[in-house]
């Protein structure tokens, strides 16, 4: 019998390439999530989940459920066995969690301790957390290794993956049967090499790379540049991105980690190469063979100049290692975008 792992959040954009891979290495997935970055498709199923249906030819356990709505939750964990739980759900856009922060901490913390009581009610002691570069805030040293301070978080989203960390981190301490692991993502882009499924922001996008390819294909018709006097190679905000299905991998390196009775682990899942917002304009257009035009303006609250990984404890430790290069990840982030100029409400291309 395949192992089943709970996919929280599991329709989003690195949830749904997670289970794409969890499928391929033999585990059974069962999705959750509350369509909050997800597009409903025939039946009430994602469209995202109904793609990756038609990409394995396979079948998805899927249920339109809010972490919030504790009963709920506390049925279907009661009803499977669960060997882990993958944790991405929650709120994610760092501009509006400045606007809107009690929002941020009332869904992202209410949501994770209802997964941990829920979690250790019913003997699943096993956790993969979907954590964020931003727990580093303002970076005081680069690359940025797992042993960087953190906390010192630039904008209350950051606080929120910070605080959920410390929960995990305590209860772990408490539960000696309890193995979690928290990856700290960098910046995922790119999408699955069919094309089918990708990311698809609900309104405006507040990442880069989305933005930058809506712009491309028509749907939007200029790029604000955020800030062009940092003290970068020119000016502007230099990240760390990293391929989506690199990143989906590194979930089930930690899965296996699970195994090996590991306690608390934290891993930073980068490449270890910054590259400008200029610079990935320019690898866009590229990617695209089209002109994307952009305006410079006002720096944000929350960003800071610089950030990108030091990665090498995850090799070092899960054997997982970043594979593609910038150009794949933008050529695949055009070839999704392309196909689904309007994201998974392009039912055409379904």
């Amino acid at each position: 019998m395949a192992e089943k792992v709970l996919v929280t959040g599991g329709a989003g954009y690195i949830g749904s390439h997670c289970v794409v891979e969890l499928i391929e290495a033999g585990y059974q997935p069962v999705v959750v999530d509350n369509f909050s970055n997800a597009v409903k498709g025939e039946g009430g199923v994602p469209e995202s989940i109904r793609r990756i249906e038609k990409i394995l030819n396979t079948q998805v356990e899927f249920h339109d459920l809010d972490l919030l709505d504790r009963p709920g939750l506390e049925k279907l964990v009661k009803k499977h066995s669960f060997s882990a739980v993958m944790h991405f759900a929650g709120l994610k856009a760092v501009g509006e969690s400045v606007e809107q922060p009690l929002l941020y901490y009332r869904v992202n913390l209410t949501a994770s301790m209802n997964l941990l009581e829920v979690m250790q009610a019913h003997k699943v002691h096993n956790l993969v957390f979907s954590s964020s570069a931003t727990v580093y805030g303002d970076p005081q040293r680069l690359p940025i290794d797992e042993q960087h301070p953190v906390g010192a978080c630039t904008n209350p989203y950051g606080k929120t993956k910070y605080f959920i960390e410390e929960m995990i981190k305590d209860h772990c301490k408490a539960e000696k049967d309890w193995n979690a692991v928290l990856l700290r993502y960098f910046n995922p882009i790119g999408a699955h090499i069919s094309g089918m499924i990708g990311e698809d922001p609900q309104g405006i996008p507040n990442n880069l790379l989305p933005y930058v390819a809506q712009v491309a294909v028509g749907r939007r018709q200029c790029l604000s540049v955020f800030g062009n006097d940092y003290d970068t190679v020119d000016g502007t905000g230099v990240r760390d991105y990293i391929h989506v299905v690199d990143l989906a991998k590194g979930h089930i390196a930690a899965l296996k980690k699970l195994k090996d009775s590991c306690g608390c682990k934290v891993y930073n899942l980068g490449t270890g190469k910054g590259y400008s917002v200029l610079q990935m304009v320019k690898a866009m257009e590229k990617a695209s063979g089209r002109e994307i035009s952009y305006k410079i303006a006002p720096r944000r609250d929350g960003d800071v100049a610089s950030c990108y990984a030091d990665p090498q404890l995850a090799e070092k430790e899960l054997g997982w290692k970043a594979q593609f290069d910038l150009e794949t990840m933008c050529e695949d982030l055009w070839r999704w975008q392309s196909k689904n100029p309007t994201g998974f409400s392009n039912m055409a291309a379904s």
